[in-house]
């Protein structure tokens, strides 16, 4: 659940991972290549404290890997959406995450193995600390462009990228998204993760999109079976001259079947907000509820206490407090949410739900339901 996300090291490098078989022949490669995806059926409710509609968005994912040959491989992802029934009110609400009808090839990229190094050339999905897709609706986000993956230091990942054009979930005026440039230079990315100290993840990242700001991101967390404490700190340096920062901590234990965590964040008290990084999936805060709260707005401070309970390996439920004081404008939004999972078994394994629903108070006035279907094959 997302509640229970405390650490980046596991999930950092997964979308840049790469088949590792051999073929002996060219045609073997795409003889032997694998076919995955899913189908997918996301309705959401949105109250925004003026205007309430719901949206139901079906999508498709559909890949194909070869096998290695010579070191090389590919990848094509086909990403479909439509949703039907939408009126006018939910065509304005959903306009830039779940109303976008259409096909997109999201994923074509060539990728290469050599030793303990993987290079990959075209459009991809990214998982890295400040260049990363957000898969949250429908539409997963995707970047064009370049990445080197090494880890021939013992416990540490290296991670190079440029990237020079970005597909949204969607286009804005009801269509899914299509690759556009960020501008005339794109932007490039590194990154490092080590692990050498037992229980200890330190990451470092830097992002720079040409001619608009750079972004800087670090990490130390201490994570064991029972506990675990982490910081970060975030630094934003504009092209005009400002600049901004975001300092953060989290603690969590868990208790058998149960987990519970704080976390606090504070953003600089200059007029200029966080900007985390480069995709949807580059939100690290640590302080962000489930949906709709923002931990980057300029002198913000974050706070947020939750739980979460595995009633089964397979199903979790789990709720959060979230409030966000904006000293600048004398502001304060909380954010309740609770949240349920589950994942089928037997007959009906790779089929997954999920439920979310989150209500805005103090200051704020809305609310958000969420269900999600996922069959993975």
């Amino acid at each position: 659940m997302k509640l229970a996300k405390l650490s980046l090291a596991a999930i950092v490098v997964a979308g840049l991972a790469t088949s590792s078989f051999a073929a002996d022949t060219l045609a073997d490669a795409f003889k032997n290549g694998k076919v995955s995806g899913a189908l997918q059926g996301y309705y959401f409710q949105r109250d925004d404290g003026t205007t309430d509609a719901d949206i139901f968005t079906s999508g498709v994912d559909l890949s194909f890997e070869t096998d290695r040959y010579m070191g090389f491989g590919m990848k094509a992802t086909f990403q479909g959406t439509n949703s039907p029934f939408v009126d006018r009110a939910a065509k304005t609400m959903f306009n830039g995450d779940m109303h976008g009808t259409g096909a997109q090839l999201s994923e074509m990229y060539l990728s290469y193995v050599t030793g303990k190094t993987t290079a990959l050339v075209g459009r991809m999905y990214l998982s890295t600390p400040l260049v990363a897709s957000s898969g949250s609706r429908v539409t997963k986000q995707a970047f064009e462009g370049a990445a080197v993956i090494n880890t021939d230091i013992a416990d540490t990942t290296l991670i190079a990228g440029y990237v020079q054009k970005f597909q949204a979930r969607t286009d804005g005026a009801g269509n899914i998204g299509k690759f556009e440039k960020f501008n005339e230079d794109g932007a490039y990315t590194i990154a490092a993760i080590n692990n050498s100290v037992k229980d200890v993840t330190l990451t470092v990242a830097w992002a720079d999109v040409r001619s608009v700001l750079s972004v800087g991101y670090a990490e130390a967390a201490y994570a064991t079976d029972t506990f675990g404490v982490a910081g970060q700190y975030y630094y934003n340096d504009y092209d005009n001259g400002t600049d901004s920062n975001l300092f953060g901590i989290k603690a969590d234990a868990t208790f058998g079947p149960a987990n519970v965590f704080a976390a606090y964040s504070k953003v600089g008290d200059k007029k200029t907000d966080v900007i985390p990084g480069l995709g949807g999936g580059a939100d690290l805060a640590y302080t962000g509820s489930p949906f709709n709260s923002d931990s980057y707005v300029a002198d913000t401070k974050a706070y947020i206490l939750g739980a979460s309970y595995a009633v089964m390996p397979n199903a979790n439920i789990g709720a959060s407090y979230t409030v966000n004081k904006m000293d600048a404008t004398s502001v304060e939004n909380s954010y309740l949410a609770v949240e349920v999972d589950y994942a089928f078994e037997g007959a009906l394994q790779g089929l997954s739900v999920y439920l979310g629903y989150e209500d805005q108070g103090k200051d704020a006035d809305g609310s958000e339901l969420r269900f999600q279907a996922n069959y993975a094959f």
